[in-house]
């Protein structure tokens, strides 16, 4: 589930850090830049773990900062497809159950992973497993165990296009457009996961005694 990832970025430190040491403000630094941040094709970064190389920096006469090369290796949270996690119920719909880790909430398991024998009840907005007569419900807050399918990493970087359209003047088309295009994006997350718990085991916690 946590994995360790080296990295090498250049670090810019503040005139008023240069009373700390070199690891001190160069781990505070990237603690801002990249905690709680998806790095793509890496995972979601938890924190810097430990720095493992630097190179001295240069100060600029224009701002006064001093800019550092450095190596350094970031906790990520980045599961392994197959592997079985423990999170919460967030929310469920017709499409499915959005699960939450507490620090990680883009996890979905869809309708067609649920257990056999699932269907949705309107009124309670929660999914049912019909299980030999009896009718278990998918409670939010309920702990629920799942295994990984699946990860995706969506690019969320600016296109060619939509630099180049933010230099001239747009047409009030452009505009709905780009409006439009702007929202649908901010639903799309760079990174999340989908899974399953069509097997024995999976589930909520309380199905299964544990």
């Amino acid at each position: 589930m946590f994995l360790l990832a080296q990295v090498e970025d250049t670090v810019k430190i503040e005139p008023g850090n240069f009373g700390k040491s070199d690891n001190d403000a160069i781990t505070e630094v990237l603690n801002t830049k990249f905690a709680n941040k998806i790095v793509p094709d890496v995972g979601l970064c938890i924190c810097v773990h430990d720095i493992l190389e630097t190179v001295p920096g240069i100060i600029l006469h224009l701002d006064g900062c001093s800019y550092m090369k450095a190596k350094f290796r970031l906790v990520i949270f980045r599961p392994y497809v197959g592997e079985v996690l423990t999170g919460r119920v967030a929310s469920c719909s017709p499409a499915g159950v959005r699960v939450t880790m507490g620090f990680f909430d883009d996890i979905h398991i869809p309708a067609p992973a649920l257990q056999p024998g699932s269907e949705f009840d309107p009124a309670e907005q929660v999914w049912v497993w019909n299980y030999e007569g009896d009718k278990l419900y998918m409670d939010i807050e309920e702990p629920i165990r799942f295994r990984v399918l699946r990860e995706i990493f969506s690019d969320k970087t600016p296109t060619a296009d939509m630099a180049a359209n933010a230099g001239r003047r747009q047409s009030a088309a452009d505009a709905q457009a780009a409006n439009d295009l702007q929202a649908n994006s901010a639903k799309i997350p760079p990174y999340a996961l989908t899974c399953t718990i069509s097997e024995d085991g999976l589930g909520l916690l309380s199905w299964w005694g544990s």
